[in-house]
């Protein structure tokens, strides 16, 4: 498996950098044909196609709430640590990537502090499901960003040989990561553009931590099994997070996370141990 990824992107080239660039281009000309880059006219115009969206998805409360936990940092690290045996190649894109993101997503929420829609529509007007997040910092959306960065990395990683699988595998993983994303609109923490914005920063951190992996070899120390250790130790740590949040909201999300943890705990203490 590590062998048909490391494969797979090797043959990655810097023009798929162009889609997204032109996209955060189109959606800039967008708002300055709309007058919108003014935080209160980039609310304004969002403001029924939020309602719209929010009202629709936040009628399915508990799986809008399953589902944006994705964009939870130790939600993909649960569910990508079943790769730290099997392929490792997408640890190692995925640390990069990850890293590129935090960057980008702090740097951005504070270059715009843009507030979210609770604290810019009445409460009552729209569905809030979870915490209510009123923060100066919406613009873009860290979860979708974390999807996107991901999705990715995994997406790439598992990509076709055939042009047709290609194209299918390529649309289908952008449509699950959109709906997704949409969550945050669905639990009233994100205007549409934000997640449309941090859907496309994702992409874009995804496609640089791939880039710099194949460059650099900085985590290559990741494939080595004296390292396991630290793992183990992240791993038990994120664990007891887990099992934490748990008890406190019963997600089936959080299930679905540590059985992975587990899992890949007991994987890791079994190939170190035998090493």
């Amino acid at each position: 498996m590590n062998t048909k990824i490391s494969t797979n992107y090797s043959k990655l080239r810097v023009f798929l950098f162009l889609l997204p660039l032109f996209l955060l281009i189109t959606i800039v000309l967008f708002l300055y044909q709309q007058h919108a880059l003014s935080i209160n006219s980039y609310t304004k115009i969002q403001q029924d196609s939020f309602f719209f969206i929010n009202h629709h998805l936040g009628s399915y409360p508990n799986l809008q709430f399953n589902l944006t936990q994705f964009g939870d940092c130790l939600i993909s690290l649960s569910l990508l640590s079943l790769f730290i045996v099997y392929a490792p190649k997408i640890w190692e894109a995925f640390l990069s990537a990850s890293l590129i993101s935090c960057l980008l997503t702090r740097l951005l929420k504070s270059l715009f502090a843009v507030p979210r829609p609770a604290a810019t529509f009445d409460h009552s007007k729209f569905i809030i499901t979870g915490e209510i997040l009123s923060g100066n910092n919406s613009l873009p959306s860290g979860h979708a960003i974390t999807i996107f960065t991901a999705h990715t990395v995994l997406m790439f990683a598992f990509m076709p040989k055939k042009i047709s699988h290609k194209i299918i595998w390529f649309l289908l993983a952008i449509l699950i990561g959109l709906i997704l994303v949409f969550t945050r609109v669905g639990v009233g923490a994100h205007y549409p553009i934000d997640v449309i914005v941090g859907s496309i920063i994702g992409y874009i951190s995804g496609l640089l931590g791939i880039f710099i992996s194949r460059k650099y070899k900085i985590w290559s120390w990741i494939n080595d099994k004296k390292y396991y250790p630290i793992f183990i130790v992240l791993f038990l740590i994120c664990t007891v997070v887990l099992i934490n949040r748990m008890i406190h909201e019963n997600l089936f999300i959080y299930y679905l996370s540590l059985s992975c943890l587990l899992f890949s705990t007991y994987k890791i203490i079994t190939v170190y141990v035998q090493k």
